[in-house]
């Protein structure tokens, strides 16, 4: 049995140029949630989650996935870029089980921290060439599953934080277009938990789930088209999104939390600003601003959703010793607002990554 798991994520500056721009940066940070999949011997295609629902399938392409699309969207993608994959399934199949700490649909990357399990264990449990299928080409892999096979309009933070860990700074430069795996720039990826300030944030999730490429999908398109004229006030939205990610890295280096806050506020001001501009009349979510609020009354340095928006997720960065008390702040507002499914965490960056435990790992404890 080879067991993998990987870290939920909350873009902190500069998004959604990772989804609707895709040219820009963002400064992102893995933490302390995960979720991930254990991997053993099976005849065909054996899926499990930790609720009990299972399902089984043929050794082939599975094209009725009977409620476990994102397993089989992994499957079937690793298919097509790794052809090997096929003929080592037909001698050898597998049972698959995934389990998880995010809330889901919360803006946290869940969906996506699922299938990268799945992909991530795929390849240790087939020994694909791990030079070939590095984890750069993973979270490629990660991004076309969730575009193509899920119908998901995605970016690529969520494909990358949850693989390599730690805060950092992360380039879409030349990746607009969302081109085929190899026809475009992998991300840049420059890890900066060394050089900053240890950080932890208060997240509070709204309860109200949704489908974040009913967000991005409309947003794109939009800026797509713009792109193509060459103006229009998406385009200028989305030059001062990226200004926060590049000014929230001088901030951070600089151990100025006072001054990235102020760019975290910017980034959800900027958020608002877009979404209005594409229909969605109370930008970010009703219940997005009365989270972001608290948490501004409460003290905190900035605040902004993560993830699509319209529910989903806020977090907060808290003044040095005072995560407790905001968070504790999050949870009277949301209970206030009626937000009854909301949860709040303290959580800290987690410099971790994608963790592989081999047979040898798991026995050694």
């Amino acid at each position: 049995m080879i067991r993998v798991s990987l870290p939920a994520r909350i873009n902190l500056v500069g998004s959604p140029t990772d989804a609707v721009e895709g040219a820009y940066a963002t400064i992102s940070a893995a933490v302390d949630l995960r979720g991930g999949a254990e991997i053993d011997d099976a005849d065909g295609i054996d899926f499990c989650r930790s609720d009990g629902s299972s399902a089984h399938f043929a050794a082939g392409p599975i094209a009725d996935h009977r409620g476990f699309a994102v397993e089989a969207a992994a499957v079937n993608a690793l298919r097509r870029y790794a052809p090997e994959l096929s003929e080592r399934l037909t001698r050898n199949g597998f049972a698959l089980r995934t389990w998880t700490q995010v809330p889901a649909s919360s803006g946290l990357a869940g969906s996506s921290v699922l299938l990268l399990a799945v992909l991530a264990a795929l390849r240790a449990f087939y020994k694909l060439d791990r030079k070939r299928y590095n984890d750069y080409v993973l979270a490629e892999i990660a991004q076309r599953a969730e575009e193509h096979d899920l119908g998901v309009v995605c970016g690529f933070a969520d494909r990358y934080v949850p693989v390599f860990g730690d805060i950092a700074y992360l380039s879409y430069h030349g990746k607009l277009w969302h081109a085929a795996l190899g026809d475009e720039p992998y991300v840049t990826y420059e890890k900066l938990g060394a050089l900053v300030p240890a950080l932890e944030f208060c997240v509070a999730t709204t309860g109200v789930q949704r489908h974040s490429g009913s967000v991005h999908e409309p947003m794109r398109q939009r800026y797509l088209e713009e792109r193509k004229r060459g103006s229009g006030p998406l385009l200028a939205v989305a030059r001062q999104l990226g200004e926060t990610a590049w000014r929230g890295k001088i901030a951070l280096l600089a151990g100025d939390l006072a001054a990235f806050g102020q760019q975290i506020a910017r980034n959800q001001s900027l958020i608002d600003d877009m979404m209005r501009q594409c229909g969605f009349r109370s930008g970010a979510g009703d219940e997005v601003a009365c989270l972001v609020e608290a948490a501004r009354r409460g003290g905190a340095l900035g605040a902004k959703l993560t993830g699509a928006g319209g529910g989903g997720a806020v977090f907060a960065l808290p003044r040095p010793g005072e995560a407790q008390a905001l968070a504790d702040r999050l949870r009277t507002a949301g209970s206030s607002a009626g937000l009854r499914s909301s949860e709040v965490f303290v959580l800290p960056v987690t410099p971790t990554g994608l963790v592989v435990e081999s047979p040898h790992d798991i026995g050694t404890g």
